[in-house]
């Protein structure tokens, strides 16, 4: 029940930041639109969060809390405590160091990063101060990886959970109220990027005073601790470097592209996004102990039974939104975002990137799916292997596609690439006897595209009858978008439940062995 709770927990802080996140961004599109300052901002936001999924979240967590938390259960809080302030101050030293180098050298890094805004001096000026401004969130966001890390492995979960609320709350803040006070909403998003950093920070400083904890700042030195968190971190930051470079290489070519395409991508991304945080990453977190523990007990078949059950949901729910954003891309970009600076042209662009990301919309979430399988039998060289590969496809892939496509080419070579990915990793568990699709995954598959068929004829032709509300008003749009969700769910419901595609028992066992 604890662990229930727990989730809980985390899953309803993370929904309160997602709707603000939305919020957030619909506020961005309608102030910034797509033009240059708009994708200034979103480079000047993307720089610090590749290095913070890169080393704060990605590689210093995977190293962190196996350590602190093994140091608190064999050796007491006194001593994970000392732990995590030697490594609080190495860190920090690092981040400092780090953080000085990049804002001297930014105008050069923005000529490797976004080359593209080279031919624009305004713009390219925009971008080097819009990144300077937000780069200290590095800083601070690093740090509260390091408290977050402590707190949850001593089972506080809630404070850590709310910091992305914080961040949205900052920016809502900076956009309605900070914009007029600043020669761009740029200049006042790119400030609040940097408060919410130290908010963040400042809070969870907070949470841990309640438990007890007032990390001390050291003189940084390299203790065993620490190098072994240093040897660990490694293999995990090469990891995590596959996919983030990726993303960095689809901006420094949406650079080269027109104005707005930078932010096409980004608003679209974020729509695609929710499904897969939503689904993808919480069927993957629930099947990777699942399944280490099946591996481990030598429960072989049991591993292979939940692996074929986690593929099944994640295609039950990510096909058919994959389904739906083909169908209505336009419709729901239009109520999202199109208002004030965000016009038919950057809502009809948007759509156009939105419809080329859903098409791995599965794949992204089966990409979640099938690394635990690897993860779980202690195999974390393969997909780093099959990441790299796709990876440099997409990179092949971009450089082919935009000639034709532009942004939107860049989007469909990111899903291209994932289906590459995804066939790679399920050819090796096929190849090695760790995954092979019963036959209850075989027909539920068979049964899943003609749901997925009537659900998009019906989205289609929803879409027709409600086109004249969906071109009306912000109030008419989004009461038409309620209509065709709602509609689009249960005609997807009642056609999964007439064909079969999952018996309510299933969904119920599902739910019973995930709890």
């Amino acid at each position: 029940m604890a662990l229930v709770r727990s989730v809980a927990t985390v899953g309803g802080y993370t929904m309160i930041s997602r709707v603000l996140g939305f919020a957030r961004d619909i506020l961005i599109a309608a102030t910034l639109g797509a033009g240059p300052v708009a994708d200034a901002f979103f480079v000047a936001f993307k720089l610090p969060n590749f290095f913070r999924r890169l080393f704060a979240e990605g590689a210093f967590n995977a190293g962190f809390v196996p350590l602190f938390s093994g140091l608190l259960t064999t050796d007491g809080r006194a001593r994970a405590v000392a732990f995590a302030e030697q490594a609080l101050a190495v860190l920090l030293a690092a981040l400092l160091l780090f953080v000085s180098l990049f804002q001297i050298a930014m105008p050069w890094l923005m000529q490797v990063l976004a080359p593209g805004f080279a031919d624009d001096p305004a713009k390219f000026d925009l971008a080097v101060l819009f990144t300077r401004l937000t780069f200290p969130y590095l800083l601070f966001i690093s740090l509260v990886s390091l408290l977050g890390g402590v707190l949850n492995s001593l089972q506080r979960f809630a404070a850590v959970a709310a910091t992305p609320i914080l961040l949205n709350v900052c920016l809502i803040a900076a956009i309605t109220v900070g914009a007029g006070f600043t020669p761009t909403p740029g200049h006042a998003l790119s400030w609040g990027v940097a408060a919410a950093g130290g908010a963040q920070f400042v809070w969870l400083l907070l949470a841990l005073g309640r438990e007890g904890i007032a990390p001390r700042l050291r003189w940084p030195r390299l203790t065993p601790g620490v190098r072994e968190l240093l040897r660990l971190m490694l293999p995990a930051a090469i990891g995590a470097g596959v996919v983030q470079i990726n993303l960095v290489v689809d901006i420094i070519l949406a650079s080269l592209l027109p104005d707005g395409s930078v932010s096409y991508l980004f608003y679209a991304d974020r729509l695609n996004q929710l499904p897969i945080g939503v689904v993808g990453v919480a069927v993957g977190t629930a099947l990777l102990p699942l399944m280490s523990r099946q591996v481990a007990a030598g429960r072989q078949a049991d591993a292979r039974s939940g692996l074929n059950r986690a593929v099944e949901l994640s295609l039950l729910l990510a096909v058919p939104a994959a389904a739906a954003f083909m169908v209505v891309p336009d419709a729901l970009v239009t109520t999202l975002f199109q208002r004030g600076a965000f016009g038919a042209a950057e809502s009809r662009a948007t759509a156009l990137a939105l419809t080329a990301y859903a098409v791995g919309l599965p794949a992204y979430m089966l990409v979640k799916v099938l690394g635990p399988a690897f993860f779980a039998r202690k195999d974390m060289r393969t997909p780093v292997i099959t990441g790299g590969i796709s990876m440099v496809v997409n990179v092949i892939l971009n450089l082919i596609l935009m000639q034709f496509l532009a942004h939107a080419g860049l989007a469909l070579a990111t899903a291209l690439s994932a289906w590459l990915n995804v066939g790679l990793l399920a050819a090796i568990l096929a190849r090695r006897g760790d995954f092979r699709a019963d036959a209850r995954l075989k027909r539920a598959c068979g049964r899943l595209l003609p749901a997925t068929g009537l659900l998009a004829a019906g989205l289609w032709g929803g879409a027709h009858l409600l086109a004249v509300p969906l071109a009306g008003g912000e109030a008419w749009r989004a009461g038409a978008l309620a209509a065709l969700v709602v509609g689009g769910l249960a005609l997807y419901a009642a056609a999964a439940a007439l064909l079969g595609v999952a018996r309510p028992a299933d969904l119920k066992a599902l739910l019973r062995r995930g709890g």
